[in-house]
């Protein structure tokens, strides 16, 4: 399995192929993923690149953070296991609208 990276500040009109095509000269690129907002599909300017290996994933780390791509600065880091979501406590979400009959 591949490493993961999470790619911030990018300009709001790049593109996976433009992701991959970054990343792909160091190392073999398993997936990229520009992350979008659900509702406007507008890029939210930050992504995910999967790299093959853990040591590509860290070369191309060190590289690319802090690189311009489009006059805009490239953080590159290792990304963090997707936290669950907050404010699920289990009960259901009826928002205050118990027994109105």
């Amino acid at each position: 399995m591949g490493s993961k990276l999470y790619v911030g500040g990018l300009p709001y009109a790049a593109t996976e192929t433009e992701l991959t095509t970054l990343f792909a000269s160091h190392g073999t690129v398993e997936s990229a993923r520009v992350i979008t907002d659900k509702f406007t599909g507008q890029s939210r300017g930050f992504g995910f690149v999967e790299m093959a290996t853990s040591e590509e994933a860290r070369t191309a780390m060190t590289a690319l953070n802090g690189t311009q791509m489009d006059g805009r600065s490239l953080t590159v880091n290792e990304a963090k296991p997707q936290e669950p979501r907050s404010g699920d406590s289990g009960r259901g979400n009826d928002f205050g609208r118990r027994n109105r009959f």
